[in-house]
């Protein structure tokens, strides 16, 4: 009969540190189910890391076709220019004999193509000018979506942190870098290219 009351209360303690147990552990389930939120927020972060990644490297490649057709258009400039020195050397020498009237004739055609050099020079002078600002500025703006892909890297880190340690305030921290980043991207789109 001992032997059963002591196993019966062996059971009974055995309930009561089982029910301990289970209330501890809803306890601590229940101090950091804050932490499904910081999980959440990591994915947030990521999804918002990937979009800026992407619009990065859009801006990115904008900024290197921009460079080399700007570069094309000035290749451009300096074969119209060449052509119009030739015409300008050509009416030079043409123009020893200014009294025959070929050689006006001939004279009026090359002031006429090199009229023609020079406005085209203009427009391909003007069509360079304007590839290297959309250039410049395209290359603004991936510095920018760079700084903001900078800034949610390091929210992850704070916010994987803070799931390691149980430290609330990293969680926090985390939230200012990932809403520092999404300001940056907020500014690069402001920015307009032409």
């Amino acid at each position: 009969m001992d032997d059963l009351r002591s196993e019966l209360n062996e059971l009974k303690q055995f309930i009561v540190d089982l029910k301990a147990d289970r209330a501890a552990t809803k306890e601590k389930e229940r101090k950091e189910a804050w932490t499904r939120y910081v999980s959440l927020t990591v994915v947030f972060y990521a999804v918002i890391a990937s979009i800026a990644s992407q619009w990065g490297g859009k801006f990115g490649s904008m900024t290197q076709m921009s460079q080399a057709q700007a570069s094309d258009q000035w290749n451009f400039y300096q074969a119209l220019s060449i052509k119009q020195h030739m015409f300008e050397l050509t009416r030079k020498q043409v123009a020893r004999n200014a009294n025959d009237p070929e050689t006006v004739k001939a004279q009026t055609e090359f002031d006429d193509k090199i009229a023609d050099y020079n406005a085209r020079k203009l427009k391909t002078k003007e069509d360079a000018e304007r590839l290297e600002s959309k250039r410049d500025i395209a290359s603004q703006i991936s510095g920018k979506l760079g700084m903001a892909i900078s800034c949610l890297t390091v929210g992850i880190a704070t916010a994987s942190l803070c799931l390691l340690t149980k430290k609330k305030p990293l969680w926090f921290c985390s939230m200012a870098f990932a809403l520092a980043g999404v300001l940056e991207m907020i500014m690069a789109k402001m920015i307009k290219i032409p």
